[in-house]
């Protein structure tokens, strides 16, 4: 494998980790057999040690495609039925709403729309019973929207997946993971377990208080009962592997057989509609369909720490980017903007305002809500503005909610779609979906928000 270098990218790195103020970054590019790996930072402001291409990052929810590999393996084995229900597997398991705990099935959980409020996040422990603890949490959990209406992207879901990956196995999570997935990958520098990961050069997480100060962010670890969920801590290099199995028949360069090509089509084809014809969910990938190509991806984001994971199996190019900040989401999506413009000519652009009159954004107005957060749409000066509010502490919801960000402008993009046009959170999307009877039901900004007035 050739290795290659890149000036252009090492400049745009540098120049989107000022501006952001991100202590420590690694993009990886892999593409027609040439490898490129851009490290920069420090791993930490407190007690500084420059970044490489093998320091470790926790990628979060990148973690949910290596659970749905590990799913799709067991379905091929007959061991388990995408169109099964959780209760066929998990007969304890229940939410508020009767219908949707009896009616759920493992491919609701794969494609993110079993409708229930998704952000429940407990420490259940490190005992063997941790997912079993935590799945009897959830037995209050509300119903946002009815079972398969829409995707709303959910965590809970995906616990779901690991305790049932456990109980069809009666291993634990991590132990599958590392025999049937990250072994025969190659994926010799990825870790769930901390213990694991504290003799290595490790990444800690970050954020931009007042006056661009930049702090550490604890805690670190991650409970056990989150490994499916986003607990896979890795490289760069790990990841680009994993990049280029996805764009294989299920064979690993080793020549060991994962999945068949059958499996590997059925995880990258839309399974649920996010936004036109042109964006939806496989099973836990992501997929859009720009200038005629498809890709797919996954981004990931723990305490501090934000990355992005993204293949191009067409153009046999793959790329993962990963930052030590809660601001690395603005730099993923630049890098990957400026991968796929520099090097593959598909151009993704920024969503772009689109004029309208004050009585169409007046429909929006309105409060949005979920057991998380609120978000409360209103006109001023003729501007549609949002007011997010937090309401729960992250990781644990007992923590205090962080202060609430200044109101955001909005803007329309295209029909029942906003964009934020300025602030931290620019260019982020909130969709509008409707009742049957063409009222408005919902605010989805990645997760569902019940209108309430």
């Amino acid at each position: 494998m050739n290795d290659k270098h890149d000036t252009r990218l090492e400049a745009f790195i540098a120049q989107t980790m000022a501006e952001q103020h991100i202590p420590g970054v690694v993009v990886g590019v892999w593409q027609a057999g040439e490898t490129q790996v851009v490290a920069a930072g420090v791993t930490n402001v407190d007690y500084p040690l420059p970044v490489s291409a093998d320091t470790l990052f926790q990628v979060g929810s990148i973690s949910k495609t290596f659970t749905a590999l590990l799913l799709m393996q067991l379905v091929e084995e007959g061991q388990l039925n995408l169109e099964a229900t959780v209760q066929s597997y998990l007969p304890d398991f229940r939410v508020a709403d009767t219908a949707a705990s009896q009616q759920a099935t493992i491919r609701h959980l794969l494609t993110h729309t079993a409708g229930w409020v998704g952000d429940l996040f407990e420490d259940t422990g490190e005992g063997d019973d941790a997912s079993a603890r935590y799945v009897a949490l959830m037995a209050d959990l509300p119903q946002l929207a009815p079972l398969g209406m829409a995707y709303s992207y959910n965590n809970a879901g995906f616990y779901l997946a690991g305790a049932i990956l456990e109980a069809v196995t009666g291993r634990f999570y991590a132990d599958l993971l590392q025999e049937r997935v990250l072994n025969p990958l190659g994926m010799t520098h990825s870790y769930l377990k901390p213990t694991d990961v504290m003799t290595y050069c490790f990444a800690v997480g970050h954020d931009v208080q007042e006056g661009d100060e930049v702090s550490t962010l604890r805690p670190w670890a991650l409970p056990r009962a989150v490994y499916p969920v986003g607990g896979l801590i890795t490289t760069v290099p790990d990841l680009l592997r994993y990049g280029r199995f996805q764009m294989g028949n299920g064979i690993t360069e080793s020549g060991e057989r994962l999945l068949t090509p059958e499996s590997m089509q059925q995880m990258h084809t839309p399974q649920a509609p996010i936004w036109g014809e042109t964006e939806a969910v496989g099973l836990s990938w992501f997929i859009k369909d720009v200038d005629g190509t498809r890709i797919l991806s996954h981004g990931g984001g723990t305490k501090g720490q934000v990355s992005y994971l993204f293949v191009v199996p067409e153009r046999d190019f793959t790329a993962a980017i990963v930052t030590n900040s809660e601001q690395g989401g603005q730099l993923t999506q630049a890098v990957y903007r400026w991968l796929l413009r520099e090097y593959l000519d598909i151009n993704d652009p920024e969503p772009q305002p689109v004029a309208a009159e004050e009585a169409v954004l007046a429909e929006y107005v309105g409060r949005y809500e979920r057991p998380f957060s609120d978000i409360e749409l209103y006109l001023e000066d003729g501007r549609l503005l949002a007011q997010l509010t937090i309401k729960q502490g992250f990781p644990d919801k007992n923590d205090p909610p962080p202060p609430s960000p200044p109101p955001m402008p909005l803007a329309l993009c295209g029909p029942d779609r906003l964009v934020v046009t300025d602030g931290p959170m620019k260019n982020a999307l909130a969709d509008v979906l409707r009742e049957d009877d063409g009222r408005i039901g919902w605010l989805r900004v990645g997760r569902l928000h019940r209108r309430i007035i």
